[in-house]
């Protein structure tokens, strides 16, 4: 482990503010300290008095969502207390992107109202040496087609849908807990409570309760509902519901479940948990097929063409 500093060159922002520049659909990217949308707010009309920051490089924010860290392959604006950190050594995109997953995880030390613009240029980083193998591995160039698999547009009109019993269509297993201090460092997702990364919070190489794909894991504590589409074995938290279908499932269908899923959000704020056996008993409600009189299995075809039929499908 290194300090940040070792491996990029780090200065302050442009430091704008949007109220000062012109907004326009087609513009300059305006990065701010949010932790989403990559940490753009909006776009804005280039400045020909303010050189914008450069392109590969990340932005860092030092107050507000302290820590949001973004990758950038385009030149931005940037908002008060972002930094700007350029690789002294030669990085792909791959490798800058899991950079900004080791800083961001020290969020947890400027809880609180505490700044990181004093410290965070010494956080402890893996040097380039010690970047694990599945990050270069990765494909280096990840091309999305926006076109649908289906050209017919399908229209959705839930009067007809029918509900189910979660136990009905999946098995639904409990998570079990691992302690930062039991993790070993590896490539198997760990799925944590969190509402972003696919529910991935860590990799790890310990494999006692692993779970298979092609399954759908949900948050029932923490960011509860936050569902997603599981390809590979995991492992999952004790605050994740592992939903094993009982029929067919592919990432069609579970894109289509996964939104539904976390509608379900609402219901559980204020301390209320979705866990095993409230969500065993649960309800969702779904498109069906009528197979005998007063007897209804979800149409699972109908699901799949659905997601098929919507832009971007192609890249699923």
């Amino acid at each position: 482990m290194v300090p940040l500093i070792d491996i990029f060159d780090v200065w302050y922002g442009v430091n704008l503010e949007v109220v000062n520049s012109e907004v326009v659909s087609a513009g300059i990217p305006f990065v701010s300290r949010q932790s989403v949308n990559n940490g753009v707010v909006c776009h804005v009309k280039k400045m020909d008095d303010v050189e914008p920051n450069p392109s590969h490089t990340l932005s860092i924010a030092v107050s507000g969502s302290v820590l949001s860290t973004f990758y950038h392959d385009y030149e931005y604006y940037s908002g008060r207390d972002i930094y700007v950190a350029k690789p002294k050594i030669k990085l792909t995109k791959e490798e800058m992107l899991y950079y900004c997953y080791v800083i961001e995880q020290n969020k947890y030390r400027y809880n609180y109202g505490r700044g990181a613009n004093k410290t965070f240029r010494s956080i402890l980083v893996p040097s380039k040496d010690e970047i694990p193998k599945y990050v270069r591995t990765k494909e280096a160039e990840i091309r999305f087609c926006n076109k649908p698999i289906i050209s017919n547009k399908i229209k959705l009109n839930t009067d007809s849908w029918k509900w189910f019993r979660y136990d009905e269509i999946f098995e639904i297993k409990k998570g079990k807990r691992l302690t930062k201090a039991d993790m070993q460092d590896g490539d198997v997702p760990y799925i944590g409570a969190i509402d972003s990364n696919n529910g991935i919070s860590a990799y790890i190489s310990n494999d006692e309760h692993l779970h298979q794909g092609n399954t759908i894991t949900v948050s029932y504590n923490g960011s509860i509902a936050e569902a997603f589409y599981q390809t590979t074995k995991f492992w999952a938290t004790d605050d994740v519901n592992v939903l094993y279908p009982k029929f067919a499932l592919n990432r069609y269908i579970a894109m289509f479940l996964i939104t539904l899923i976390h509608r379900e959000k609402y219901r559980f704020n204020y301390g209320r948990k979705w866990d095993k056996e409230l969500m065993e008993s649960s309800l969702i409600k779904l498109p069906a097929v009528k197979i005998a009189p007063n007897e209804y299995e979800p149409d699972w075809q109908f699901m799949e063409d659905y997601i098929k039929s919507l832009p971007y499908s192609s890249s699923l």
